[in-house]
Parts: structure tokens; C-alpha cells; sequence
């Protein structure tokens, strides 16, 4: 059985200074991005796709 190998570069796990939050829909945790940096404050959904359903989760919208 061989050792395992580390990677030459250390895992970036984000930004320090950046708390994760929980997502408005899914309840999932999120970290900063750099695409947010502008509007950190404001983001509430961990993707486009909670984003779009902004209904409960489990709740279907459609009347079938």
C-alpha cells in the first residue's frame, strides 16, 4: 500500500472573513464567492435553481 500523496498547493476553502449561510429555500450551507462580493448582504439562495422555486421546499406550484 503506497502513502498517500498531499497536493503541492494547500485547498483553498474560501475566504477568510466570509461566514457561510444557509440557504432561504433548501436549508443548505453556502460560502462566499467572488461573483457575490458586491452583494454578499443581499444573497439569500444557494443557486439559480432555489432561486427560481422561491416557494417552500417540498411544495409543488403547479395544479396537477
Amino acid at each position: 500500500m503506497s502513502p498517500k500523496r498531499e497536493s503541492r498547493r494547500p485547498r483553498e476553502r474560501g475566504v477568510a472573513g466570509h461566514p457561510d449561510k444557509l440557504c432561504a429555500r433548501c436549508g443548505r450551507p453556502f460560502s462566499w464567492r467572488r461573483k457575490w462580493a458586491r452583494d454578499w448582504d443581499q444573497v439569500r439562495y444557494c443557486s439559480d435553481r432555489c432561486r427560481m422555486g422561491k416557494s417552500a421546499a417540498g411544495e409543488r406550484t403547479d395544479a396537477r
